[in-house]
């Protein structure tokens, strides 16, 4: 079945555990060496909203400290919303079905800095900074304006993705940093992890993405005139056609044997899947269903709403598939 929040999820809880200091037991007590486990993260994570990342597992993760997510600004109108305001997707909604103005902005230097400020304040070392492809957005420019004014060394890198792919090397960053891993470590994790995702998606219309700036005027006129319905993806950070589809069934089934095709090349067992849609969830669901039917040993697919700077540009109806390595974490020594 399709899983709003992560399948596997059992490590991050044990490690975030603990990093939480227990009742009864002050954090100066001391564990004897063969006890003690994994150090301390050292190594702070700061992304943006882009990276479309399950509420669930931030949740998890949440007590550790160690992920700052920025939020990407929407501007609708006059109006500015932060990415993770609670009222955007109905405000977006709203805009794309009138024909409202939408655009997007890069967050501010100022907001990275306060970010890079509070990790190094909670006692973190160095921080790794993962964003959204510099070709579809100005964040990685802000990140590493603000890096330069930081207290403490930060590494910024271009996930030359978006959504779920530029999530799952956040994931991967994450899992690493609370190992007790060092910076460079990290920066591994998160680049093998980027490297080892594809992005497919279908937009029924590709107006938003051209208004947007994301496609050529000429792409998106061949799109609107001849009502062909694209399967695009994203290569080396761009976005890119992958097939022209007659109509929107079509599209859907062309899209799903492209994420099939991904999945039983890498293995379904080794395969992990996240889905993103903007104003139809049970669409998204259904595919995703389909997809775990189409390959039996997959773990169950994730789900989550496009973020909206993305569906500003996307659109309403966008259904995206991330395929993905599965990354297994190390397991807990079970004599701890």
């Amino acid at each position: 079945m399709v899983n709003e929040t992560p399948p596997a999820l059992t490590w991050l809880k044990q490690r975030v555990a603990r990093l939480r200091p227990k009742p009864g037991n002050p954090i100066s007590v001391e564990l004897a060496p063969e006890l003690a486990g994994p150090p301390a993260p050292s190594v702070a994570i700061v992304t943006d909203s882009a990276a479309a990342l399950p509420p669930g597992w931030v949740s998890e993760i949440a007590g550790s400290g160690v992920l700052t997510v920025v939020p990407i600004p929407v501007i609708i109108g006059e109006n500015v919303y932060a990415d993770d305001d609670a009222e955007l997707e109905v405000h977006i909604s709203l805009a794309l079905a009138s024909g409202k103005p939408i655009k997007t902005s890069r967050p501010s230097p100022g907001q990275f800095e306060r970010a890079y400020k509070a990790a190094a304040d909670a006692g973190f070392t160095q921080i790794v900074s993962l964003h959204l492809s510099k070709k579809l957005s100005g964040t990685l420019e802000a990140a590493q304006l603000a890096a330069d004014r930081s207290p403490i060394p930060v590494h910024v890198l271009d996930s030359a993705t978006v959504g779920m792919g530029q999530g799952r090397g956040v994931q991967a960053a994450v899992e690493s940093s609370l190992r007790g891993d060092e910076a460079s470590a990290v920066i591994a994790a998160a680049t093998t992890a980027f490297a080892a995702t594809a992005v497919y998606f279908y937009v029924p219309s590709l107006e938003q993405l051209r208004r947007g700036g994301r496609i050529s005027l000429a792409s998106s006129w061949f799109g609107t005139v001849l009502d062909i319905k694209p399967i695009l993806g994203i290569k080396d950070g761009a976005i890119v056609p992958l097939e022209k589809v007659r109509t929107a069934a079509k599209a859907i089934a062309r899209l799903e044997s492209l994420a099939l095709a991904d999945i039983t090349a890498r293995g379904a067992a080794g395969t992990r899947i996240s889905l993103h849609h903007f104003g139809n969830a049970d669409q998204a669901r259904a595919l995703g269903r389909s997809l775990e039917a189409g390959a039996p040993g997959l773990e169950d697919a994730t789900l989550t709403r496009l973020p909206a700077v993305l569906a500003a540009h996307a659109g309403l109806g966008v259904l995206v598939v991330v395929v993905s390595d599965a990354v297994v974490p190390p397991q807990p020594d079970p004599e701890l």
